[in-house]
């Protein structure tokens, strides 16, 4: 199939730089870890993870909407809970990452609250949330949208300094990736001309090679990265 991740690729390669800067024996919760991607990252640290635990992809009771995982297995989890009322003391943690879960969370704001209950002063949040994403992990899927802005409004107000805010791609990378899936959709959906949707996503592969590398992350991304330090 002719498809590329490029929101993964960059988000991936982000982490792993912003993970491998945080001080060695540093305690980290990754909140909202699901099947403990980022642990790989975190072999310098003392890695906590949390999660709510509910959500088992196809093999649960996932309804047939959206993109949904083949299984999803949290039996690793250190802390079962929701994400807005962790079982941790108050600044219990030097560093709270919570990478692609706001989405999954009715009121995200309510998750800001519990970091900067749970950051000792000093410590760190690493944030990252989508901009546009596709239907995934229903009926787990309540928003989208997190634009730069949200961060630069919200996080002042719970006593974060913003220290990192950069974009995931910008508005051709997102035209981009969805391209190259459309013709893998249509052929899963039964469309007869899923063949032209490949072609088509050949022609785009061209004209995204010949244009210039002018960016757009002013219109679009996949999301923002964000680091903020939790004021002293």
């Amino acid at each position: 199939m002719f498809s590329t991740n490029i929101n993964e690729l960059n988000r991936q390669r982000w982490l792993k730089k912003t993970l491998a800067a945080v001080p060695a024996g540093s305690r980290i919760l990754d909140a909202g870890a699901g099947e403990l991607q980022n642990r790989l990252h975190c072999g310098h640290l003392e890695y906590v993870s949390q999660d709510f635990c509910q959500y088992e992809g196809q093999r649960g009771s996932a309804p047939a909407e959206g993109l949904q995982s083949k299984s999803w297995d949290t039996s690793r989890i250190d802390l079962v809970s929701d994400i807005t009322a962790i079982p941790a003391s108050d600044s219990s943690f030097d560093v709270i990452l919570c990478s692609e879960v706001l989405e999954h969370v009715p009121e995200p704001t309510h998750a800001l609250d519990e970091f900067a209950r749970l950051l000792k002063p000093g410590g760190v949040v690493i944030l990252t949330a989508p901009f546009s994403s596709n239907v995934h992990m229903a009926p787990y899927h309540f928003c989208s949208g997190f634009s730069k802005y949200w961060y630069e409004h919200h996080l002042p107000l719970r006593g974060f300094d913003i220290k990192e805010l950069t974009s995931n791609g910008d508005w051709y990378a997102l035209l981009w990736q969805e391209v190259t899936r459309l013709g893998g959709l249509e052929r899963q959906r039964g469309n007869w001309t899923w063949p032209l949707a490949y072609a088509y996503a050949l022609l785009g592969g061209l004209y995204f090679k010949l244009r210039s590398n002018q960016r757009a992350e002013d219109l679009a991304c996949f999301g923002w990265q964000c680091v903020a330090m939790k004021q002293k």
